[in-house]
């Protein structure tokens, strides 16, 4: 079986001895990488958070994106944290995985996203290279406290809580 592809299965609900696992779907399957980007100012953790191109104005997200055949995740964390804000930053660990399903064209695609928190080190937010600029509407410093109140998607929130309880027991 292809590696992107995955079956889900269920057990009919005929009575036991008659029940069956029965294939409901074939699913393409995505996986890819986001970064939690902190940096300290005047005592207080922001975290990076941009508008993805053609969302409309507070639709704040993460950065992230797919992996590169070969590429660990948290490496792509870290190359699409340079691409959709400007940042180069430095890992720091892993804070979880969020899984979801969404349709394209028709398909329906179960995606696993990888979330790393990063440490900003330099590069100026949203000085985004033209390549990656149709990708990227605006990009923003959210105060890491109010970040899970203000990012659109409820994995991302979580992320952000996450980072925030970590920073809260083992400051960088």
């Amino acid at each position: 079986m292809h590696p992107s592809l995955w079956f889900t299965q269920r057990a009919s609900a005929a009575p036991a001895a008659a029940a069956a696992l029965v294939t409901t779907c074939l699913v393409r399957r995505e996986l890819s990488a986001g970064g939690v980007v902190v940096r300290r100012l005047r005592g207080e953790w922001f975290v990076a958070a941009i508008r993805p191109g053609g969302k409309p104005g507070g639709t704040w997200a993460l950065p992230k994106g797919g992996l590169a055949p070969g590429e660990r995740p948290e490496d792509a964390a870290i190359r699409e944290t340079r691409e959709e804000t400007g940042l180069t930053a430095e890992h720091v660990r892993k804070l979880g995985d969020t899984r979801y399903v969404y349709t394209w064209a028709g398909e329906r695609i179960f995606k696993v996203v990888s979330f790393h928190l990063l440490h900003s080190r330099r590069g100026r937010l949203g000085d985004i290279t033209p390549e990656f600029r149709h990708e990227v509407a605006e990009a923003c410093w959210l105060a890491l406290e109010e970040a899970p109140s203000l990012l659109a998607y409820r994995g991302e929130r979580e992320m952000a809580e996450r980072a925030g309880a970590f920073l809260r027991a083992d400051a960088l």
